[in-house]
C-alpha cells in the first residue's frame, strides 16, 4: 500500500501558492484493510476514506467508464490492481494529474509541470469529453489562474462537448455552484469569457450570451460594448472585494439590454425592469440563492436611480430606501451600494473615479435613521390623531424632511 499528495494540492505548491487541502490516493490496498487501519470510509459512490487523525480524504486508486449522458453516468472500478498512472489518466488537466509519493519525488506522466511552466491547462486524455461539469471547471480555473490560457485542443474538444448537448445534461445546482466560485475569484471575467469561446454560455446563460455585440452609449460606455462592460464590471467588484451576492448582482444587471428593440439602440429605456424579469427567471432554472437573488434584483431595478441619486427629488430617495428595505436590512443595502460602484467604475476609463454616490445614500439612511418614529408616534396619540395610517404619512413626512435638509446642506 503506497499513499500519494494528488491534484490541486501538488499544482497549488508548484506554483506557489498556499495549499489549503491535500487529497490523497492509495495505490495497492483494498476497504478492508483501510477500515482495519482507523480510516473512516464517506464516499458513497467511489471508496473514500477520511484519516483517523489528519481528517483528509484517502482515495483508493479507480478508473471510471463512461455508461450515460451527463456527469453521473460513470462505473467506477477501484481495486488494488489500480496503478497511480491509471488513476491519473482519469484526471482532468495535466496540470491536476501530478502526484508526490512520500519522498517528495513528482511522478508526472502527463507532462502538468511543463504545462504549468508554459501556464498552459490542457485535458489529460480524450476521456476529458465524458463529463461535462468539466467545461465549468476549466472555466473557473481560467477565473483563478487569469495567466494561464487554454490549449486550443482542449477548446476544440469543450466545444464538440457543447455541440452533442452535454451542457444541457448538466443539473441547476452543480451549475450555480461551480459559477459561484468562479465568481468569487480575482479575474471572473475569464469564466465567462472561456464558457462563451467554446459555446457553453449560450447553452446556460443565454440571458447573459446575448449581451455582447449590443452597444450603448459611448459618453456613458466609452467600451461601448455590453458583454464587455459587464466583464469589467465583475472584475470591479472582485477588485472591491465584493461578497457573492452582490459580484451576481454585477454579474446581472444589465441583462435587459440584450432585449431592446435595434431601432433606439444604442439608448435602452426600460431596459432596468427588463433585467429584473430576466434575472428572476435565471435564478429560478439555476436554483439562486435568496440572498444573491433579491440583491441582483434591487440593483438591477434601481442602480439607474443609484446613479443619479443628486438628481432625486427627496420623496423618490425614501421611496428608493424604502423599496431596498434599507432600514431594517443596512447590511444588504451596502450590498446593493457596491454592486451600484461595481457598474459606474466598470467602463473603459473609469476605474479609478470616485463613486461618491455611495457616500450620499449612506448619509440620506442615515437621516432617515434619525427620525424618531416612536416619538411621532407618542405626540400624535397626545394630540388625539393617532392611527397606523396617520403615524405613517407623519413619520414619511419627518423623514422626506430629513433628506430635504441634507440635500440643501449638499446642495
Amino acid at each position: 500500500m503506497k499513499t500519494y499528495v494528488v491534484g490541486g494540492a501538488v499544482r497549488d505548491e508548484l506554483l506557489g501558492l498556499p495549499v489549503k487541502d491535500r487529497d490523497w490516493v492509495v495505490v495497492g490496498a483494498t476497504p478492508g484493510e483501510m477500515l482495519a487501519q482507523g480510516y473512516l470510509q464517506v464516499g458513497r459512490d467511489f471508496p473514500v476514506f477520511l484519516h483517523p487523525q489528519s481528517h483528509e480524504e484517502y482515495a483508493l486508486a479507480r478508473t471510471e467508464r463512461k455508461t450515460a449522458p451527463g456527469y453521473t453516468g460513470f462505473v467506477v472500478h477501484a481495486s488494488p490492481d489500480v496503478t497511480l498512472e491509471d488513476d491519473l489518466l482519469r484526471r482532468d488537466l495535466t496540470i491536476n494529474a501530478i502526484a508526490k509519493d512520500e519522498s517528495g519525488e513528482l511522478i508526472d506522466p502527463h507532462g502538468g509541470r511543463a504545462d504549468i511552466a508554459a501556464r498552459v491547462m490542457r485535458h489529460v486524455s480524450p476521456a476529458f469529453a465524458e463529463d461535462p461539469v468539466r467545461i465549468l471547471r476549466v472555466a473557473r480555473f481560467a477565473a483563478r489562474f487569469a495567466d494561464f490560457s487554454v490549449a486550443p485542443e482542449t477548446l476544440a474538444l469543450m466545444r464538440d462537448m457543447v455541440a452533442a448537448g452535454e451542457a444541457d445534461a448538466l443539473v441547476p445546482e452543480r451549475v450555480w455552484q461551480e459559477l459561484a466560485r468562479g465568481l468569487m475569484e480575482d479575474k471572473p471575467s475569464r469564466m465567462f469569457e472561456v464558457l462563451r469561446e467554446c459555446g457553453a454560455l449560450a447553452r446556460l446563460l443565454p440571458e447573459l450570451d446575448a449581451l455582447w455585440g449590443v452597444p450603448q452609449r459611448a459618453d456613458y460606455h466609452p467600451e461601448v460594448d455590453t458583454g464587455v462592460h459587464v466583464m469589467m464590471v465583475i472584475d470591479m467588484a472582485a477588485r472591491l472585494g465584493a461578497a457573492l451576492p452582490a459580484r451576481f448582482a454585477a454579474l446581472m444587471h444589465d441583462l435587459g439590454k440584450g432585449r431592446t428593440p435595434a431601432d433606439i439602440l444604442p439608448r435602452h429605456h426600460g431596459h432596468e425592469a427588463k433585467s429584473v424579469t430576466l434575472l428572476e427567471a435565471v435564478c429560478e432554472r439555476l436554483k439562486v440563492p435568496v440572498d444573491c437573488r433579491d440583491v441582483g434584483r434591487l440593483a438591477a431595478r434601481f442602480h439607474g436611480d443609484m446613479h443619479r441619486v443628486a438628481e432625486l427629488r427627496p420623496e423618490t430617495q425614501l421611496t428608493l430606501l424604502e423599496r431596498c428595505d434599507a432600514l431594517r436590512r443596512p447590511e444588504r443595502f451596502e450590498l446593493i451600494l457596491l454592486a451600484c460602484e461595481a457598474d459606474y467604475r466598470g467602463r473603459l476609463g473609469w476605474e479609478e473615479r470616485d463613486y461618491a454616490q455611495a457616500a450620499t445614500w449612506r448619509a440620506a439612511l442615515a437621516a432617515i435613521r434619525a427620525v424618531d418614529a416612536g416619538a411621532i408616534a407618542r405626540q400624535l396619540a397626545e394630540q388625539g390623531r393617532d392611527g397606523a395610517q396617520r403615524i405613517a404619512q407623519a413619520v414619511a413626512a419627518a423623514r422626506v424632511d430629513a433628506l430635504r435638509a441634507l440635500k440643501s446642506v449638499a446642495g
